[in-house]
This record gives structure tokens, sequence and C-alpha cells, in this order.
């Protein structure tokens, strides 16, 4: 099952890092094979955290999927967890925590994945390392298109 983690020091602020991530319904805009986003619901949790459900639908050359997360926003802990619900996957989950620094912040990110069908994770294998990196870049770029240097 493939699995990535990467920390970046970025000179945006963790609130800045935090709203960006958790603009789901923009994802189409920047992420690179994102095709659409939807927001299924929203809910206040009683621990203070705010869940979402949503749907993303990922399109790359013959495969369009769609699948389903329960997206936990911690606005105080500046951290995101995110859980597969449904879709092609035999479980998916990834997590986001923004630390504030001198210069902006640091952002950490980890997700690991495995797809229902053989087919699906071996492409998705072969081409796993090289997407994590695009897309933690596509953050970056979005960044920097909202907030400047």
């Amino acid at each position: 099952m493939p699995q990535h983690s990467e920390s970046r020091n970025l000179p945006f602020s963790a609130e800045q890092m935090f709203d960006l991530v958790a603009d789901v319904e923009a994802y189409p805009l920047f992420l690179p094979w994102t095709a659409a986003a939807r927001v299924r619901s929203v809910r206040d949790r009683e621990d203070g955290a705010q869940e979402m459900d949503a749907d993303l639908i990922v399109s790359f050359k013959v495969f369009r999927e769609r699948f389903g997360s329960r997206v936990v926003l911690w606005d105080k802990a500046r951290k995101i967890e995110t859980e597969y619900i449904d879709g092609p996957f035999k479980h998916m989950r990834s997590n986001w925590i923004f630390t504030p620094g001198e210069d902006g912040c640091t952002v950490q990110f980890d997700v690991d994945f495995a797809f229902r069908n053989l087919l699906l994770q071996s492409a998705a294998e072969v081409f796993f390392y090289e997407a994590m990196r695009r897309i933690v870049r596509a953050f970056e770029n979005r960044a920097q298109v909202l907030y400047g240097s």
C-alpha cells in the first residue's frame, strides 16, 4: 500500500494554509487530476471540530473515479484529518498539520491508501510518489496565488 509523508516550511501562516486545504470545493481549480469536488454535509462536533463529508472525482487518462471522504477540521489545533467513506479504495487516510513558525509555518502531510482494484493499485504504485509531490506543489502554488510571497 502506498504511503507518503512530507514536511515543508512555507512563507504563509498556519491559518492561511489550513483555510486553503479546508476549502475542498476549490480543489478542481488547482489540484491535478481533480475533475470535481462537492461537499455533501457539514456539521459541528461536540469536541469542537467541524466535520464534513465530501466527494472528489479524480480523472486520469481512462480512469475516472468518485470517492467520498470524511474530513475533520480541527481549527484551533490547525489539523485536518481525512478518512475514506466510499468509492474505489480498500482504505484511504490523510493528515495535515500546520505549525506556526517565525517566517510562516511548517506543513506536515501524510497519506496512505490501497485500491480495491488490483489494476488501479498497480497503476497508482508506479506514479504514486511523483503524484504526491505534484499535489503538494499544487497546494504551495495555490497559496502563492492566493496570499503572495
